[in-house]
């Protein structure tokens, strides 16, 4: 019975109609309805299927236009015979059938081109199904711009549109998109550009594989961040380049004389892959000083259009080159990516040209109908209200990370001085293994990110490891932070102090009573900034954090039970805690009602009255 092979979902998105299109034309091409076989009347595939007759009609009906069935006088309706013509059949048990089985057919040993990828990918295909996944890059689908999406779409494919960008020629960009690229994106950047120094890629991997290929062989060395992105490595290893390992610090890519024997330096400025560091402008400086005085060319990957939370962003490479030594590569955002895939390239009309020449190897150009789409999503200022959409999103996000990671390790984790990006770089106890660590997490609903990929060097730190927030709605960041603190302190208990084994004196009550009023306490904070705290007489405290994002904040605290207690009334989310205090010279060290160490401070003027 022909409704045994037509199920209904109740719970699909597609209509009733749809759904037995779709299932009847199916059947008919892969022959589960024969060419020439009879299928049901209207009235009675309705009554099977369970739907009203008009919805079988109006099927029927379409497939009649399209020449899948054919209406039969006083007979009924069959599956046409002409859709079986120009098909191959297939002929069983032909020896002429390849036998898959037999390992001396496989291709392999001549494989010329192949990639010897070693590195591991940075979370598993389900990671959606995960209660806390903080990896970057991944993004939660409440994210995307449908409804904008969809009308830009739809203003692309009208009749009038597909007739301008199917008259385009040869391998040209739609030039529309060109111009809301050159008007719209890049001034952000500081980037002039006509549309001679543009090209559309698919994405910006595209962008880096012809960019290798117009600049790279085996006589070329190219300076990479270490660490870097790994896929950058990749493609130049697989072009023969010899790589030179560059260190990055808290200002970005070290520029000294390693470089001096470089032809080309690659380098992310504006969120530096993976650490999230931003480029100082002293050090653009440097970097565009040194590829005049050495004849370099720099590749500038902004993958991540600088969003800064904390200050100005700094504005792109390509802006402040005054000697056509920069080739910037950027796409629209990652969020889009897995659907849109736009990227381009800016650079000197000459480079354009033969990049294009290499594009049209591979491909013409990206499908004009999805550059006009992205070009009309541009124009209509969806494209602006989505990206101030997702800054506040994520600069939310960000927040509730770094407020985390600083209430529940504070004294355990370093994530550095940065001002923005989607993703911390989390530097741990030494004697914590990340990668045993992520392991762990996963097995309780924790996705962090592996670091070991980011490294060519087998010599890299082991205690590293990466948290993003992009893929994470924001509500479950403090819960997933909390989590994964315990599961650190289960990890690092062997090394970590006790208050049973911790050196130094504890303060009794009245020793406490003695040392806190009117007391001044320092510490730092995780993100790298300082932090002062007063305990006033009067039982109030003010606290400040230094940086940038200079903070204040007022609380209470009070000694009980021979424990020093606290509360903000903004921070460390306004929860009371107490502590015992150890004081080692003038350093304080809290711990908490477990006699687990939480934090470890600077008491100022402190004098031991014992």
């Amino acid at each position: 019975m022909i409704s045994r092979l037509i199920h209904i979902d109740a719970n699909s998105d597609d209509s009733l109609q749809s759904q037995i299109r779709h299932k009847l034309v199916e059947g008919i091409l892969v022959g589960s309805f024969a060419a020439g076989s009879k299928l049901p009347s209207s009235r009675k595939l309705a009554t099977q299927l369970g739907v009203s007759r008009n919805t079988v009609v109006l099927v029927y009906q379409s497939l009649l236009d399209e020449g899948y069935i054919e209406s039969r006088e006083r007979s009924g309706i069959y599956v046409s015979e002409k859709v079986s013509q120009g098909k191959v059949e297939l002929v069983q048990n032909s020896p002429l059938q390849p036998s898959f089985d037999d390992s001396s057919t496989n291709n392999h040993h001549r494989f010329k081109g192949a990639l010897a990828t070693t590195t591991a990918t940075s979370c598993p295909q389900n990671w959606h199904k995960y209660n806390f996944p903080f990896i970057d890059g991944k993004f939660d689908s409440s994210l995307y711009p449908v409804k904008e999406w969809r009308e830009a779409n739809t203003k692309a494919n009208t009749p009038r549109e597909i007739y301008q960008w199917s008259e385009l020629q040869g391998a040209e960009d739609d030039p529309m998109l060109l111009d809301e690229i050159r008007t719209k994106i890049l001034p952000r950047r500081g980037i002039q550009a006509n549309r001679d120094e543009i090209l559309i890629t698919v994405g910006s991997q595209q962008a880096l594989y012809l960019i290798c290929q117009l600049f790279v062989d085996s006589t070329v060395t190219v300076g990479v961040e270490e660490p870097g992105y790994p896929e950058m490595r990749e493609l130049l290893v697989n072009q023969g380049a010899k790589l030179h390992y560059q260190p990055i610090d808290d200002k970005g890519l070290v520029v000294d004389e390693q470089l001096n024997h470089c032809d080309i330096i690659y380098t992310t400025p504006s969120h530096q892959t993976p650490t999230s560091i931003t480029m100082s402008m002293d050090r653009r400086d440097e970097v565009l000083k040194k590829a005049h005085e050495q004849d370099l060319l720099i590749i500038e990957d902004d993958f991540e259009f600088e969003s800064n939370f904390l200050g100005q962003p700094h504005p792109a490479l390509r802006s402040l080159d005054r000697d056509n030594r920069v080739v910037y590569i950027s796409c629209l955002s990652k969020v889009l990516a897995s659907g849109i895939q736009i990227g381009f390239i800016v650079a000197d009309s000459g480079v354009i040209a033969e990049l294009k020449k290499l594009r049209k190897m591979v491909m013409r150009n990206p499908p004009l109908n999805n550059q006009r789409a992205v070009a009309y999503f541009l124009s209509l200022g969806y494209y602006d209200a989505f990206m101030m959409h997702l800054h506040k999103v994520f600069f939310e996000r960000w927040l509730t990370l770094r407020e985390a990671l600083n209430t529940y390790l504070p004294n355990c984790i370093d994530t550095g001085p940065i001002q923005g990006g989607t993703a911390y770089w989390i530097t741990g106890p030494k004697q914590l293994d990340g990668e045993h660590l992520r392991e762990e997490a996963a097995k309780v609903g924790i996705l962090i990110e592996p670091v070991k990929r980011y490294f060519a060097s087998t010599a890299h730190p082991e205690n590293c490891f990466r948290m993003g927030v992009t893929s994470i709605p924001n509500e479950k960041i403090r819960p997933g932070v909390q989590k994964l603190a315990a599961l650190v302190h289960q990890l690092t208990a062997d090394y970590e102090e006790k208050l049973t084994n911790a050196k130094g004196k504890l303060l009794s009550e009245a020793a406490l009573k003695q040392a806190l009023p009117g007391a001044l306490l320092e510490c730092q904070m995780v993100y790298g900034v300082p932090c002062s705290i007063e305990l006033l007489a009067d039982g109030r405290m003010k606290g400040r954090t230094g940086g940038t994002d200079s903070e204040v904040d007022m609380g209470r605290w009070w000694i009980e039970g021979g424990m020093y207690y606290r509360q903000w009334k903004l921070w460390a989310y306004g929860e009371v805690k107490g502590f015992y205090v150890i004081m080692d010279g003038d350093e304080m060290k809290w711990f908490d009602q477990n006699y687990c160490f939480v934090r470890q401070l600077e008491l100022k003027g402190y004098k031991d009255q014992s």
